[in-house]
């Protein structure tokens, strides 16, 4: 099923690195990391569900240590294939980053900066973006759709306000946020509205605090640390200029990190879906509480949640019955023989 999948995605690859991503799943790349899984937790369940349902007989094998160090196994190889399957996610999707700030902090400017073309108008005029404008950057293979919104005020402008609540719609879906400030303090930072900001984005969005015009700041140290220190600006905020590209190479590197692709996983990147992802930490999930559960002695219900496991990594390829494991159990320990 991943491979069928992988077909539309080569087809609608946005990317050069998205297409070999894609490749790399109808290629079998993802199917053959789940079968490697399923075949492992194939395995241990045999074990454990042969001591469950045949305790009279001497399974030496079902001994703690052993059970155990093949769960840490299969965590292991679970949690290097769903790093390979976020980035390909992000390969596959791109990654949706939208800039957000006060009017006149440099909004269009850093879009246009990233974009390398005057996508958006500039001018010294508050409010002159009054609707989203949405840009595809591709970056290390990586496309990023930069989203330049309306500056965030009050006002009574029918036509702005429109675009402001635009704004905030943008915010609640947004995988990153660039909070943009004005460095050189000529418009003071409203820690209010950024409040209202960081309460409005996703629970699994990255913000990051972005200073800009450092091109208006003196050209010393102490000026930045002042600026900082006065306004509550956080440790891990960049100071670029828009106008000059101080800081953006900086930005730029911040955007892979967030994205996953600075760490390169054993097994390479293929394309997966949010099906594919949500498949996999459920199946993370189920393998936790199975630790939990071996720890405790419970091998009832760590059965129950190895089989968990199994399931939702058959959502991702294909299905797997109870008889194929009753199949294995015969057959590999000669029970009921």
């Amino acid at each position: 099923l991943a491979q069928a999948e992988a077909v539309a995605d080569l087809i609608n690859a946005g990317s050069e690195r998205a297409a070999q991503s894609a490749l790399a799943s109808l290629r079998g790349v993802f199917s053959q990391a789940i079968g490697r899984l399923k075949h492992k937790l194939v395995d241990l369940r045999v074990r454990v569900e042969a001591c469950l349902d045949f305790p009279e007989e001497d399974l030496e094998f079902i001994q703690r240590e052993g059970v155990e160090q093949r769960l840490l196994e299969i965590q292991a190889g679970l949690k290097e294939t769903l790093l390979a399957a976020q980035q390909g996610a992000v390969l596959r999707d791109g990654l949706r980053v939208v800039l957000v700030g006060a009017p006149n902090v440099g909004k269009s400017s850093l879009l246009n900066a990233l974009s390398g073309e005057e996508v958006a108008l500039v001018t010294e005029i508050a409010g002159t973006t009054r609707d989203r404008i949405i840009q595809e950057v591709v970056l290390q293979g990586l496309s990023i759709h930069v989203v330049d919104t309306a500056g965030l005020r009050q006002t009574q402008d029918e036509v702005e306000r429109l675009g402001i609540e635009r704004t905030w719609q943008e915010i609640e879906r947004a995988q990153v946020v660039l909070l943009l400030r004005d460095a050189s303090g000529a418009i003071a930072i409203d820690h209010e509205l950024e409040r209202r900001v960081l309460e409005r984005v996703p629970a699994v969005c990255q913000v990051i605090e972005v200073n800009n015009k450092a091109d208006l700041l003196p050209v010393d140290r102490p000026s930045m640390a002042s600026f900082a220190s006065q306004n509550g600006v956080g440790s891990g905020a960049i100071t670029i200029s828009s106008k000059t590209g101080l800081g953006l190479d900086q930005l730029r590197a911040r955007l892979i990190e967030i994205a996953g692709l600075s760490e390169q996983p054993a097994s390479g990147v293929f394309s997966a879906r949010s099906r594919h992802l949500q498949a996999l930490l459920q199946a993370q999930a189920a393998l936790l509480a199975a630790e939990s559960h071996l720890h405790q002695h419970q091998l009832e219900l760590l059965a129950e949640c190895l089989g968990q496991a199994q399931r939702y990594l058959a959502e991702i390829t294909g299905e797997f019955s109870a008889d194929d494991l009753l199949g294995e159990i015969f057959g590999s320990f000669c029970i009921g023989k």
